[in-house]
Order: C-alpha cells, then structure tokens, then sequence
C-alpha cells in the first residue's frame, strides 16, 4: 500500500512510519521540521517533503502520480504553550483543509490526529458526547478539525477517523523540547540529579498512553466501520505520584519528590478516556499497561544514553 504521513518526521508520526515501512508498505512524509528532527527518521525508505502543509497544493504536488491509498495526517504544532491564536488555527486548521481537498478528490480514507484537548474542564470519563469546551486555542483548533471532519464525511465513500490523543508518551519525543511527556521532562530531571518536581500532593492525574498503542489505534483506524471522532488513551487513570515511583525504581535511584503549589487556576487536575467507542468501531484496545510502558520506556532511553 501506498501511504502519505503528514508530520512524519514528529513524535507519532514518525513512530507511524516505522510501523508502517516494517510492514513493507511505501511511505511518503510531509514535516517542515519546525517539531520533528530527521534523526526520528534513520532508517526511512521513503520520499519526503520539506513544506508546510497549510500552504501546499497537495491535488497539484501530487498530480500525475498514482494516489495514495490512505493519509495519516499528523501535522500540527502541537504545542499546547503556543498562544497566537492566528498561528495556530491557520496551522492546524488550514493544513487539515489541504489534507481532506486531495482525500475528496481522489476518494480515499483519512485518520487524523485530534485531541483529548477539545474536552478542556469536562468532568472525567472524557466521553465522545461530551461538549467541546477546549481550555487553550491549540484544543480549540483540534475542535474545529472534528467540525470539518464531520461534514467533509458527510455522503462520503470512504471513512474520515479523528483520534483523539491522551497524554502520549514514548520513544521520538526527545526533540519536542518543553512540549515532551510528562514522563520525559521527569525522567531528565532525575537523570539530572535534581529531584522530580509535581504539584501537591501528586494524586493529581492523566490518562497517559504509551504510543505503541496510538500507533495501533491509527492502523486499526483504517478499518473503522464509519466516521467520527474516537478517544485513544490508556483508559485508565495513573497519577503524578506513580510516575514518579515507577521512573525512581526503574533507574534504581533515591531521591525524594518536591511539591510545589499549583499556579494555575485553570489546571485540569483528572482526564480519563472512555474508550468503548474506539473499541466498537475499530476493536482498539491499548496494549501496553502505563507502568510496564514507563519501564519499557525508560529502558529504552537509557540505552541510548539521553
């Protein structure tokens, strides 16, 4: 099969992009660098296309060649910090634009790349009924995509499928710099020597997901039996305390947890995905149990010495 991968150069992108080259597909990748690094790449067999999708023809670029079988558009700034709100819409909105043009135009599934964002204070479980009520524009944005989605599958042949992410964590994400897991930015504090820092009385909580799992949730995706947009996490609730332990006894270190006070107001202290919809419609159901993928995780770090 013939494959375009927007964002592949990214953290979950270019994890895609492995799973789908080990599997002897042709991949094609999209990124202008401004997240992802070639270095997530090593190894890529494929064509690649340094551009900004939000401003590429993709019906023109590719006109001529055989379509694409299926997109997996996971171009976006996503970083959550990010507040120009022109930036950020024309990004991930316009680029979303250009991805269902050239699907529409040559009749072919999409699977792209929402957020558990466009929940903002909803009360946990996050379910897919729920009103959007996004915190941030980056949520906002991911909101406006489900919206195009909607109608864009409205009448259509083929399956247009939004996942919407948890809180991802995993190899790749070394090069999103303050955007990185929780996970991450933790495990380099303690590697650091200094203590891991969380805020009182760490029973806050995410629902984290390893992204082996978000990689097998977009490949099922392509099965979905209809459109929409489905929740991809752990389905589980971990909290800031358990990360901490579980990356303390994995690196065998003693070192006591600093808590501070929370600064924000808006914080959103609980998120827990339902994700029985995902599993209706595509049989997702996540592999990798949080702690054992902390474990696996840091293992995997260690070893190549970040």
């Amino acid at each position: 099969m013939r494959y375009l991968v927007t964002g592949g150069a990214g953290f979950i992108g270019s994890n895609l992009v492995a799973r789908l080259e080990a599997e002897g597909h042709e991949v094609t990748v999209i990124d202008d660098l401004s997240s992802g690094h070639f270095k997530n790449l090593i190894g890529f067999r494929g064509d690649f296309y340094a551009e900004d999708i939000s401003g590429m023809d993709l019906v023109s670029v590719f006109s001529g060649r055989p379509s694409f079988d299926a997109v997996f558009h996971q171009a976006s700034i996503t970083d959550t910090t990010v507040m120009d709100q022109r930036l950020m819409m024309h990004k991930n909105v316009e680029g979303f634009h250009r991805v269902i043009d050239y699907a529409l135009r040559h009749t072919i599934p999409v699977v792209y790349a929402s957020s558990a964002g466009v929940y903002g204070a909803n009360p946990s479980p996050q379910t897919e009924s729920q009103i959007s009520s996004p915190m941030n524009v980056y949520g906002f944005s991911k909101a406006v995509l489900d919206n195009v989605a909607q109608r864009a599958a409205k009448g259509y042949a083929k399956t247009i499928v939004g996942l919407r992410y948890f809180n991802v964590f995993g190899p790749g994400e070394d090069f999103k710099g303050p955007a990185a897991s929780m996970i991450y930015q933790l495990y380099r504090q303690m590697k650091g020597g200094s203590a891991p820092r969380i805020f009182k009385w760490g029973e806050q909580g995410r629902d984290f997901v390893y992204v082996k799992d978000v990689v097998e949730a977009n490949i099922l995706a392509l099965s979905s039996r209809r459109s929409g947009s489905f929740n991809v996490g752990s389905g589980s609730f971990t909290t800031f305390n358990t990360l901490v332990d579980t990356i303390r006894e994995t690196l065998g270190l003693d070192v006591k947890t600093e808590y501070f006070d929370n600064p924000y107001d808006f914080y959103q202290e609980h998120t827990h995905a339902a994700i029985e919809l995902a599993g209706e419609a595509f049989g997702y159901s996540p592999k990798t149990p949080v702690v054992e993928g902390i474990r696996e995780y840091v293992r995997i770090l260690e070893s190549r010495g970040r």
